[in-house]
């Protein structure tokens, strides 16, 4: 068999496809990659530094410095503003360019500088949070293989671009190789892990005739697999539809505000132009000069201009996410926050979020010797086989071993693989063999076989999982079970008592290991057995009820994920594809901190309508005196700046973590 590889087109495609920003494509070099990322954020970071410097400097110098300020902040605002009039959208982004230009025209450009700089930090932060719906995607695409082998008619191999294959063709998948296309096995057998589709963490045996999806690892053993759907129909491109729909379904609050902002720029605007046009004619004031029509209606556009709104909601936002984040929580947006503490209701996935997702031994017994006192040969024997093998059981096995302290280096010899089924070997002259009960069962005689399944059956109904292992006569049961999360029943109680949210497992294990998770921690409402796009359905029912958490950690869960009204996915053991999906991502792998969450979410929302109220007062102070002109216009920008620093400080209450929001019972142990 000989191996070809043939040239592919270059990814840019995808790049162009995928809508990413800049900084993503393929024609940057790294360093250049770097330097463009949130490349408008940091302009507006030097806009600030440069206007801090000309308000301390005096002289040419300093108006140097502002000039420099009105390039880098006012020329981005200008174009899009201008794009804006093209298409006949009036907006809070065209107020404060006009507000800020015109300040230069009644001798305060400084006052229109800092509107621009502060304008520019908030719309540079609000692109960088919009660019991650776009990440899931590109996430699961990064995660797909993107060239398959495929077998030719006389054996062959040719390395092509899945794009590229058809259905009917025959591709080989090696061991520790992802499938790259749905397909059915022709040829060979492996244990493949299937966590992304099924979330449970266990290796399924695929032999000839056996259907395997795209995005599957094969574990231990070659498949040759003929191909039954091509790219654009597979496994992962319907995950992939999945994940755009729930985010297109999403709540988007934003939408909200862009119209209020919107009227509001409308109405400022045209009473700025009426107030210049009509006042020489109501209260008999020239149109020029500082007591002019032209000067008020100019100060009363500068003082409308929302500061204190642009800047202190983004700062009481900002200050709860650098909170969160000191106690390992990630939110991709500050709007989270306000969906968060409205929710009424909680879904959780079992594996990897409620339990740990590792496997540990919870028991041994013996099927055909019921007066076996001791499992420690038989213990010894599993143990060095499974430590020749890679999968959750074999690492269970082994650490239990350890644990009690028995050696794992018997002289086996003839020891063997068989892909999909098991392990064999020979120890003191007799054959070994651990595996897959069915493989087992099918080496012994049929009294054992019938006593063997009613012990199955029993292990079954508890929900937990297990594996046989059969040394001469004796037939050994290994019972396993994934352990639960420490802190998983305090919190989600604590959560429950003071948010009054309502409990739901959603998962794809089967049901007797759901009701047995789901019982240890108090939670009546299970779905079980689901596929990703079950999990979806159920969601989007639940979430037209009320607003709804959904908790997950694996790419099943990520249209669950992106369709609940907040979706929260576990940062270490979650999968790269729930991590971008979801809204909130706890680092440190646990969500113990959930309840703190949801109350810091409550403070913020809290905060965020004393700032408005304070914002709108700072308006109405500034604007009406320097409209009537009572006072002078370095007050009312005093005024209206002032504000603005209260509402910020206000904001910045939210930095503090609080220990009395932490969770009770942490000193719970499981």
């Amino acid at each position: 068999m000989t191996y070809k590889k043939v040239a592919t087109t270059p990814p840019f495609d995808a790049f162009f496809e995928s809508g990413m920003e800049e900084s993503a494509s393929p024609f940057l070099t790294p360093s250049s990659r770097k330097w463009s990322k949130n490349l408008s954020l940091k302009t507006s970071l030097i806009s600030a530094c440069l206007l801090t410097c000309a308000f301390f400097l005096k002289g040419p110098l300093s108006h140097l410095l502002l000039l420099l300020t009105y390039f880098s902040a006012g020329i981005p605002a200008l174009i899009s503003s201008l794009e804006d009039l093209i298409d006949f959208k009036i907006n809070i982004e065209i107020l404060m360019t006009l507000a800020s230009f015109a300040s230069i025209l009644i001798g305060s450009p400084k006052e229109g500088a800092l509107l621009l700089v502060l304008f520019s930090i908030s719309g540079a932060m609000e692109q960088s949070v919009a660019g991650r719906a776009k990440e899931a995607i590109s996430a699961i695409k990064k995660l797909a293989p993107t060239r398959a082998l495929v077998v030719q008619m006389n054996g062959n191999l040719i390395q092509k671009s899945i794009k590229d294959i058809r259905a009917g063709e025959t591709i080989l998948v090696r061991a520790g190789d992802m499938i790259p296309l749905d397909g059915r096995v022709i040829e060979g057998s492996a244990s493949v892990n299937l966590v992304h589709l099924t979330g449970e963490n266990l290796p399924q045996p695929k032999s000839i005739g056996d259907t395997v999806p795209s995005g599957g690892l094969s574990l231990d053993g070659a498949l040759k697999v003929e191909v039954t759907h091509t790219s654009n129909d597979s496994t992962l491109a319907y995950i992939i539809s999945l994940i755009t729909r729930a985010q297109e379904a999403k709540p988007r609050l934003q939408r909200w505000l862009d119209k209020i902002s919107e009227r509001y720029a409308m109405v400022i605007i045209s009473l700025s132009l009426l107030f210049a046009l009509t006042f020489p004619l109501i209260f008999h004031l020239p149109f020029l000069g500082c007591e002019g029509s032209i000067y008020r209606s100019l100060a009363f556009l500068i003082a409308a201009s929302p500061c204190a709104l642009i800047i202190a909601i983004p700062i009481a936002y900002l200050s709860s996410i650098n909170a969160s984040a000191r106690k390992g929580i990630l939110l991709k947006g500050g709007v989270i926050f306000d969906a968060l503490a409205k929710c009424k209701k909680l879904a959780l996935d079992k594996t990897g979020t409620l339990t740990t997702g590792n496997l540990k031994c919870t028991g041994i017994e013996s099927i055909t010797d019921e007066d076996c006192p001791s499992f420690e040969k038989e213990i010894a024997l599993a143990a060095t086989l499974e430590k020749h093998a890679v999968h959750p059981i074999a690492e269970a096995i082994c650490r239990y071993a350890e644990s009690q302290s028995i050696k794992i280096n018997l002289p086996i010899s003839q020891f063997e693989s068989i892909p999909g089924f098991g392990l064999k070997a020979m120890f003191l002259g007799e054959q070994v063999v651990i595996g897959h009960p069915e493989w087992i069962l099918s080496q012994v005689d049929e009294g054992t076989q019938k006593q063997a399944v009613l012990s199955i059956e029993r292990v079954k109904q508890r929900g937990e999982l297990l594996t046989l292992l059969k040394f001469g006569d004796k037939l050994i049961l290994f019972r396993f079970e994934d352990e639960l999360r420490p802190f998983a029943s305090s919190t989600l109680h604590a959560v429950k008592e003071k948010y009054h949210l309502d409990l739901m497992m959603i998962t794809g294990d089967h049901q007797a290991s759901a009701r047995r998770v789901a019982k240890q921690i108090k939670i009546e409402k299970i779905h079980a057995e689901l596929t990703p796009d079950q999990k979806l359905e159920i969601i989007e029912k639940e979430a037209k009820r009320g607003d709804l958490i959904m908790v997950g950690d694996g790419m099943n869960d990520a249209p669950a994920l992106a369709r609940a009204t907040v979706g929260i996915a576990m940062g270490g053991i979650g999968s790269s594809v729930a991590i971008k999906a979801a809204d909130i991502v706890f680092l440190d792998d646990n969500f113990k901190h959930l309840s703190w969450l949801i109350g810091r979410a409550k403070k913020t929302q809290h905060i965020v309508k004393q700032n408005f109220l304070m914002a709108l007062a700072a308006i109405v102070i500034a604007t009406i005196p320097a409209l009537m002109g009572a006072i002078p216009l370095w007050l009312a920008v005093l005024l209206h700046e002032g504000g603005t620093v209260i509402v910020g400080l206000n904001s910045l209450r939210l930095c503090r973590t609080g220990e009395k929001d932490a969770p009770p019972g942490q000193e719970e142990s499981i």
